[in-house]
């Protein structure tokens, strides 16, 4: 959760419902019907034109572009799956079709370059249903499921495993280049940020401050990543940050961005908003980067996306729905962007994804 920050509890999971389908009258900047529902943006949301709705239901989230901008992967709890299974997903809502084996619990998916062959991790080395969810005495807490990165082909088939760390190893992103991937792992004892070949080989450590680093994202130009932190600043945290990683726990109720050079050198911190700041991704021009913070409300599931420069400066608010929205990407052109949100739901709890034209 983008990456793999989808807070349940805060969301809430309900069953997929029937997907209800809309027609909506063609105009002069819609020439074709949307197959879909086209909804209105909140007041304030000047970068948003011709909203339009691809999920209908349930729990769907972490959609992410194909190269030619035709497909999304996501992650959905469709089908009557009790935990996220991997699906694609054309832009204008049709295709929809699962690509995961529907065993254990997926998240994370990538497209490789030529969009025919795809990443994501998947639990199933480990247990064919659903991992454990954690003891909700404990507080907003995320399990760190025992995932390990896979390929598979865009059809569903030819599925081979690329990891085999048997811990939480997750969140991957590829290169612009599309030669290496980035991602997220417990493997040496802490949660941190690696990069491996698109083949799983010449696997390189990139942090090493204790706490949790994850959410990596490449610049376009391949020459930084940004990514979200939390690294205790006591030994009181700490302790207790080690206390719940020794459960395959983490608290990520407060994390903030960071940036670093793609081979792991120069990393800073470049907001300090408070709250959680999660799911960072990058403009089409890599002038900026989007993401999704609660900052304004730290203890409210009222996720916002905003816009902030790569040094920090020129925050600004995007969405202003009084919900959850988050996982933003831009379409490879820049002229679209996708997220998931809370917004509009038919009922409540519900995570849909919408994709609109940016201005």
């Amino acid at each position: 959760m983008s990456r793999h920050f989808l807070p349940s509890g805060f969301l809430g999971l309900s069953a997929l419902a029937a997907c209800v389908m809309y027609s909506p009258q063609p105009s002069a900047t819609s020439p074709v019907v949307w197959p879909g529902r086209v909804i209105a943006a909140a007041p304030g949301e000047r970068h948003f034109r011709a909203i339009r709705q691809l999920t209908f239901g349930g729990d769907n989230a972490e959609a992410y572009f194909s190269h030619d901008g035709k497909w999304l992967t996501l992650q959905s709890t469709r089908d009557g799956h009790p935990c996220d299974q991997q699906y694609v997903i054309r832009t204008d809502g049709t295709g929809v079709r699962r690509i995961s084996d529907g065993r254990g619990k997926t998240t994370c998916g990538w497209f490789f370059p030529g969009d025919e062959r795809l990443f994501f991790a998947s639990t199933s080395a480990h247990d064919s249903t659903c991992p454990p969810k954690p003891d909700p005495s404990k507080g907003y807490i995320w399990p760190l499921d025992r995932y390990d990165i896979y390929t598979i082909d865009r059809d569903g088939s030819k599925l081979s495993r690329l990891t085999h760390y048997d811990v939480y190893t997750a969140e991957g992103v590829l290169s612009p280049d599309g030669k290496r991937i980035v991602f997220t792992s417990l493997k040496d004892g802490d949660l941190d940020i690696y990069t491996m070949n698109a083949d799983g080989t010449d696997v390189r450590r990139l942090t090493n401050t204790p706490g949790y680093d994850g959410g990596a994202w490449w610049s376009p130009d391949g020459t930084k990543i940004v990514y979200r932190a939390n690294h205790p600043t006591d030994s009181a945290e700490l302790r207790t940050y080690r206390e719940l990683l020794a459960q395959r726990l983490v608290r990520p109720a407060k994390v903030e961005l960071f940036l670093m050079n793609a081979d792991g050198s120069d990393q800073r911190q470049i907001t300090h908003l408070g709250g959680a700041n999660f799911g960072p991704s990058w403009t089409h021009d890599g002038k900026r980067i989007i993401f999704s913070s609660n900052y304004l409300s730290p203890r409210s599931g009222n996720f916002d996306l905003f816009l902030v420069n790569p040094d920090g400066t020129g925050l600004e608010q995007i969405t202003f729905d009084q919900s959850f929205d988050g996982f933003p990407m831009f379409s490879p052109d820049g002229k679209q962007v996708v997220w998931a949100s809370n917004r509009d739901a038919d009922k409540p709890g519900e995570t849909n994804l919408f994709i609109a034209d940016w201005q």
